[in-house]
């Protein structure tokens, strides 16, 4: 087992509440509009997978850029920028605009000027909720499942042969600046994580789900990933990074698949 068996029910627990929240602030924004204006992209049908695969590669090499130049400033300001951006639309949908940006920024400085457990984490929950909001209702089907393929086959990559991931992750984590779920244990010095990108792009597969097919086939999929991911925690090793998307990509095929029988 990778962690003990408290932390590792914790972070299992944590990425099925911020998949709980997501499905919430996804329905919510189906009948509304995002807010300030914010248009979703317009995407062909069936290929929109490739114009969000390109713009991941471009973000990922932007950030491999700054850690090479060891621009710590520089990627703190983007990640607050970004922090703040998708917990605004995330809020909106519970609040008006005015105070859904108070609340986000708040969330945001409480994470930046007092960073803790609860404050690492809290954000987390809400933050890959604004992304779905954004691109859950402009993909098919197809395009959300050939998203997940993709994305698996690169977190392959990128953290088994590149091992780019695991550099990002490091400078991350140094930067006190971590995009996903972090939980420290052994007095501080070992740490569970889970990325960002583990937890927002199946949660845009869960969101094309909802409102292609209904909230119970999107919950069968949260379930069934939830569990995916407690099987990888369970089986893999001590001190060796693994990349979380397939296992991922695993759980939400398979809970589409067994709600579509069932359903």
């Amino acid at each position: 087992m990778k962690h003990n068996k408290l932390v590792t029910i914790a972070l299992v627990s944590l990425f099925l509440l911020a998949q709980l929240i997501g499905l919430v602030i996804i329905d919510k924004y189906n009948q509304k509009s995002l807010p300030f204006g914010i248009e979703r992209p317009e995407f062909q049908d069936n290929f929109s997978y490739i114009s969000l695969i390109i713009s991941i590669l471009i973000a990922t090499g932007l950030a491999l850029i700054i850690i090479n130049l060891g621009a710590m400033k520089v990627w703190k300001a983007w990640f607050i920028f970004a922090s703040l951006y998708l917990l605004t639309i995330a809020m909106t949908a519970f609040f008006n605009e005015l105070t859904a940006f108070i609340i986000a920024l708040g969330l945001v400085l409480y994470r930046v000027l007092r960073l803790s457990l609860v404050s690492q984490n809290l954000s987390e929950l809400f933050i890959y909720s604004g992304i779905a909001a954004i691109f859950s209702p402009v993909l098919t089907i197809f395009s959300a499942c050939m998203l997940l393929i993709l994305i698996s086959i690169y977190d392959i990559i990128a953290v088994w042969k590149t091992k780019h991931m695991v550099k990002l992750a490091k400078f991350q984590t140094k930067s006190r600046m971590f995009a996903g779920l972090l939980i420290p244990y052994n007095k501080g010095k070992k740490a569970a994580i889970l990325g960002g990108g583990d937890i927002g792009f199946p949660m845009i597969f869960f969101g094309v789900v909802l409102m292609k097919y209904s909230v119970l086939h999107a919950l069968i999929s949260i379930f069934t990933t939830s569990l995916a991911l407690l099987l990888l925690l369970i089986y893999s090793k001590k001190n060796k990074f693994y990349p979380a998307m397939p296992f991922i990509s695993a759980g939400c095929f398979a809970g589409l698949l067994i709600s579509l029988l069932l359903i």
